[in-house]
This record gives C-alpha cells, sequence and structure tokens, in this order.
C-alpha cells in the first residue's frame, strides 16, 4: 500500500522545502476553509454574508494572477515564495481580529490581501517544479505538492478534533483559527533552506526572448476549458460542505475536524499513488474513472438532506463524503501535469497563472450565486446536484482534451 512512498526519495532536497513551506500555507488554508464559515456563523453572520466574504478571498487570486504570471517568466522565483509564507498567516490574523470586531469593510480587505497572499506560492510553484526537478521526477514532485493540501488538512482536522475535546470553550473557531496562523509561520524556516541556483537563463535575454515569443491562445484555451467547469461547480460546494454537516446533519466542528482529518488522509494516500496510477493504465482511463466515481459520491451526499431526520443519513452523508474526496482529487496532481504538458513549456507560467485566476474566478462567481440562491431559499441539495451537474460535464471535456493530447503527442508536437 505504500511502496510508492520511495518514489519520492529521488526528489531534490531544496525542492523538498519549498514544498514543505507549501505545507505551511496550505496548513492555514485548510483551517480557515473549515473553521472559518462557522466563527462566521456563531458570530451572528447570515449564509448569505458569508458566502459574500468568502467570494472576496478568492477575488485576490482572481485579479493578481494574470500579472503574477507574466512577472514571473524569465525571473527567480524563490523571493515570490516568501512572500506568500510570510503574508498569508499576517492576513489571516487580520481577518480574524476584523471578524471580532465586526468591522465589515476591513474584513473585505483583509480577506482580497489574504488571497492576493496566495498567488506568489500558488501560481509559480509548478512552473518551479518543472523549471528544476529532473525531468523523471516531475509528477511525483506535482503530485507531492498538491498533497500538501491533504497532509495540512489531516494535521488541522486531528489538532483541532484533539482540542475541542480538551476544552471546546478555550479552544474555539476564534482561537484555533489564530493557532494555525502562528503555526503557518513555520514555512519561513523552510523556505531559509532553500539554497537551490534556479534553472533561469540570462535575465535580460530571457526578457527579450518571452516579448517576442506569443503565447498559443487556442492550445491554452483548450487545455483551460474543462479546469473552468470543474472549478465553477466545486466553488459552489466545497467551500460550504462544513455549513452543509453543520445546518443539515448538526454536526459539531470536532466531530466535522475528525472527519475531514480521514478525508485528508484518503486523499493524501490516493493523491500520492497518481505516478503510479498515472504508469499503469494513463490519462485516459484515469481521469475520467476517478471523476465520474466523485460525481455520483457527491450525488448521494447532496441527497442525504432529504432524509436528514433519519439518524442514518450523517453516517451515508460522511461516507459519500470519504469517497468523494479522495476521488475527486486524485485527478488534479494528473490534469495538472496533462494540461502543462498540453500548452508547452512558453505558455506554462501564463497557464499556471490562468489556472488560479479561473479557480479564483469561479469561485467569486460561485460564491456570489450561491449568496443569491441562499437568499432564494435554494436548499444545499440543490446547490450541490448543480454542482454534480458541471462536475460532469467537465469530465466529458477532459476526455476530450485527453484524445487530442494523444494525437498530438502522436503527431511529436508533444
Amino acid at each position: 500500500m505504500f511502496a510508492f512512498v520511495k518514489d519520492y526519495n529521488k526528489l531534490k532536497p531544496d525542492i523538498l522545502n519549498v514544498i514543505i513551506s507549501e505545507f505551511f500555507i496550505q496548513l492555514v488554508n485548510a483551517t480557515f476553509m473549515n473553521i472559518l464559515p462557522l466563527y462566521m456563523s456563531r458570530k451572528g453572520f447570515s449564509e448569505e454574508e458569508i458566502a459574500l466574504f468568502i467570494m472576496f478571498r478568492f477575488l485576490g487570486v482572481f485579479v493578481l494572477a494574470i500579472p503574477v504570471g507574466y512577472l514571473l517568466r524569465g525571473r527567480i522565483i524563490k523571493p515570490y515564495f516568501y512572500l506568500s509564507t510570510i503574508l498569508v498567516p499576517i492576513f489571516g490574523l487580520c481577518i480574524v481580529l476584523c471578524i471580532h470586531l465586526k468591522l465589515h469593510d476591513l474584513i473585505y480587505l483583509s480577506l482580497f490581501l489574504w488571497g492576493t497572499s496566495f498567488t506568489f506560492m500558488q501560481i509559480p510553484i509548478t512552473p518551479y517544479i518543472l523549471r528544476n526537478e529532473d525531468k523523471a521526477n516531475h509528477t511525483s514532485g506535482i503530485a507531492l505538492s498538491y498533497s500538501t493540501w491533504s497532509f495540512a488538512g489531516i494535521l488541522s482536522g486531528i489538532v483541532i478534533a484533539i482540542l475541542d475535546r480538551i476544552n471546546p470553550v478555550f479552544f474555539n473557531e476564534e482561537n484555533i483559527l489564530i493557532l494555525f496562523s502562528l503555526l503557518g509561520l513555520g514555512g519561513i524556516f523552510f523556505m531559509s533552506k532553500v539554497k537551490l541556483k534556479e534553472e533561469v537563463n540570462d535575465f535580460k535575454t530571457n526578457q527579450l526572448k518571452h516579448k517576442k515569443e506569443k503565447n498559443d491562445w487556442v492550445l491554452i484555451f483548450k487545455g483551460l476549458v474543462p479546469t473552468l467547469i470543474i472549478a465553477t461547480g466545486a466553488g459552489l460546494t466545497i467551500p460550504f460542505i462544513s455549513l452543509f454537516f453543520d445546518k443539515v446533519h448538526h454536526m459539531g466542528k470536532g466531530t466535522f475536524g475528525f472527519v475531514s482529518a480521514i478525508a485528508a488522509i484518503l486523499v493524501a494516500w490516493g493523491a500520492m499513488m497518481v505516478p503510479r496510477i498515472k504508469d499503469k493504465i494513463g490519462y485516459k482511463l484515469a481521469i475520467p474513472t476517478t471523476q465520474s466515481l466523485a460525481v455520483v459520491s457527491l450525488i448521494a451526499l447532496a441527497t442525504t438532506q432529504f432524509y436528514s431526520q433519519y439518524s442514518i443519513a450523517v453516517y451515508i452523508a460522511i461516507c459519500c463524503y470519504l469517497l468523494r474526496q479522495p476521488l475527486m482529487n486524485m485527478a488534479g496532481p494528473m490534469t495538472s501535469e496533462l494540461v502543462m504538458n498540453y500548452v508547452g513549456e512558453r505558455n506554462r507560467e501564463i497557464t499556471s497563472a490562468l489556472t488560479a485566476a479561473i479557480w479564483s474566478g469561479s469561485w467569486v462567481i460561485s460564491g456570489y450565486l450561491v449568496k443569491i440562491m441562499f437568499h432564494q431559499g435554494y436548499e444545499f441539495v440543490s446547490i450541490f446536484l448543480i454542482t454534480s451537474g458541471l462536475y460532469a460535464f467537465g469530465v466529458v471535456l477532459y476526455y476530450f482534451l485527453i484524445l487530442d493530447y494523444g494525437n498530438r503527442e502522436k503527431r511529436g508536437l508533444i
């Protein structure tokens, strides 16, 4: 079951240190994703207000993503990683303070700046790995980077569950968010250990080269359309999973933290298995199969609201959630590598930036749509079923992209 671990020993130590720094950022991200909606709810904010506030976190990434993508071309990336490791925890603390004092305008601003801080790690990490790691280890590097979200969710969920058991009053939502924001600063130590000389050509030569080169926008568009569909659906659901279990199944933060930790363990295991799965069955079978099973699991999860009055409903919802999370996330590293190879080396930075912009932009739109749907009286089940439909459409588009990838590969274009 765990023989795949040796595949990751081949990664360069400096690459591993960057990925560990990313883990600390994701530790803040995972905790806020699960606890922030609950904290705002306890502070008296309505579901509509929570959806609107969360939207500004993704608006920050959306606004800065494309400028950062252009900025990275031909430049040393390490300083941008430093910015992210410092600013993400600091703005996390600002968010908690502003919510505590109910400074509405500053909540918007803090969430916006918190979102922009993620771009300095989120966008460069995949191009950094492809640029500086041996080609044979690209899939392993991307999969491990992708898994930092899961490992962060595991630690976050377990610690939250333990603290809730020790003293649920003292370790309330506010103090938990403060604690994990402070822990997030640990990424600075690992970034300080990165001494790798990045594979970047002479700066002036590189800049002149990139000015003359034009992006292959048709390829980029074809590569990113499935991501747009999947991201739009995800934005309708993922930020509100904790609220779903809280409002529909009356699950407390400690129990949900424990369930999230189990889900994160399964996601991490699945993501770490990706290099071997890809080698054995290829993109064509691996991506559509895992995503299709995830769609079925999400439908089953959503429909538990129809019979939530029965005690068995919450157990079925937990099982579906534990199936959906690893299945959907297993495809992530494969689709990232697929798209990066599909668009070609000179389009990687801008594609990575556009991917971040698409995820954040679609989540901005989705967050606003959820706000409207809550206002119109839509229930969670309806919103989650809409997500399932979008996911299913995205799976079909990914399948056609894989077919085109194969054709381009046969012609020697990849």
